[in-house]
């Protein structure tokens, strides 16, 4: 599984015009290959956990940083693992997204401030600020990643990194259907037992910031 388009653009403040453009090689004032290639499937488009960093940062930073670069950055990740460290978020806040030369790497902090550091290194920004609330643009504000509304939760170790009720495996957007259906929250316990009322109105406020990203045009 992956995030489908309309999520990957809440999740990163990035726009669905702009996912289209890149997925369709449109790199302006560049030659070469898509910006950013989600994993190939054969209906919509869906993009990784490590994408949408990548996204959050490209967000975060402007256009002065290449997105091709701060994907190749994540995707080279090693410590702990490409499989292990997005569920362990004290292991990724470690982490600095660092200009070295031409490059754009990932390193531990104490490799970018300690003795040894490359006389070339530039912190660009820390993965800790990515994961954090920021505004791309006026107007807009991208929740933490890792905890867009209090009582719901991105893990890329539950339901593949969709987001669900905190503590629970239950889909935010089931329990925000359900309150669209007429619903009240006070009673979505008796359709899911650990969800509380609380969690469903979060569910519902988080489901309408997504479907403020869908768009016509977007798949």
């Amino acid at each position: 599984m992956g995030y489908s388009t309309s999520m990957a653009a809440a999740l990163s403040g990035v726009t669905t015009g702009q996912l289209r453009d890149w997925r369709r090689n449109r790199e302006r004032n560049r030659g070469g290959g898509p910006i950013l290639r989600p994993a190939p499937t054969p209906g919509p488009a869906l993009y990784s956990f490590e994408d949408v960093l990548a996204l959050r940062a490209f967000a975060r930073l402007g256009r002065g940083v290449p997105l091709r670069r701060i994907r190749e950055a994540f995707t080279a990740l090693e410590d702990p693992g490409p499989a292990a460290w997005p569920s362990r978020p004290v292991q990724l806040s470690a982490f600095s997204l660092v200009a070295d030369g031409d490059a754009v790497v990932l390193a531990r902090s104490c490799q970018v401030a300690g003795p040894r550091a490359r006389r070339r290194r530039t912190v660009l920004t820390t993965v800790a600020g990515v994961l954090g609330e920021f505004t791309p643009r006026a107007g807009v504000v991208v929740p933490h990643l890792l905890r867009p509304r209090f009582h719901v939760t991105v893990d890329p170790g539950t339901q593949s990194g969709l987001p669900v009720i905190a503590g629970t495996r239950v889909p935010f957007d089931a329990v925000a259907d359900l309150v669209d259906d007429g619903v009240p929250p006070e009673r979505i316990t008796e359709h899911y037992p650990g969800v509380s009322a609380e969690a469903a109105r979060d569910a519902t406020s988080f489901a309408r910031y997504v479907n403020s990203y869908r768009t016509p045009r977007a798949v």
